[in-house]
């Protein structure tokens, strides 16, 4: 299937290995063909989006907004937007002990699982979510794995 990955504010250096691990969710899942994009940005973006789109106060580390509308390469469904706040993702980074570049691809896959319909609202999803987030992950060769027991 044909998948595209359109890359917003991602460097030069992490840039392979967040559109790896976004493609193979996407096959993983086997997704119909579209595309999706991601936009890594500032904590001040996410949290106004965040207060706009979710209700909530504060910023936060992704944000996913589902489309389901034709893309614009005419292949597929635009399965939405990811965005990731850069400044939340190195905290996180600093705090977990692991490299930037694991948390920017966790977040990534994350996003991408919840355009795909997986959420952790409740016990049981968060644990399919985990685990379908922690296979994906292993299979690229992450070193980290989903946060167990978090929401």
């Amino acid at each position: 299937m044909t998948h595209y990955v359109h890359l917003q504010g991602v460097t030069r250096q992490h840039a392979p290995a967040l559109k790896r691990a976004i493609l193979h969710a996407l096959a993983l899942a086997k997704a119909d063909p579209g595309s999706l994009t991601l936009r890594v940005t500032d904590e001040a973006e996410l949290r106004r989006l965040n207060a706009q789109f979710a209700g909530s106060e504060g910023a936060t580390d992704v944000l996913s907004f589902s489309d389901g509308d034709p893309d614009v390469e005419g292949t597929g469904a635009y399965f939405g937007d990811i965005v990731i706040a850069l400044p939340v993702a190195e905290a996180n980074a600093k705090a977990a002990g692991h490299d930037l570049q694991a948390e920017l691809v966790l977040l990534a896959v994350h996003g991408t699982l919840h355009l795909l319909g997986y959420d952790h609202a409740d016990e049981l999803a968060r644990g399919a979510m985990w685990q379908r987030q922690d296979q994906i992950l292993g299979d690229i060769g992450c070193s980290i794995r989903s946060p167990q027991g978090e929401e």
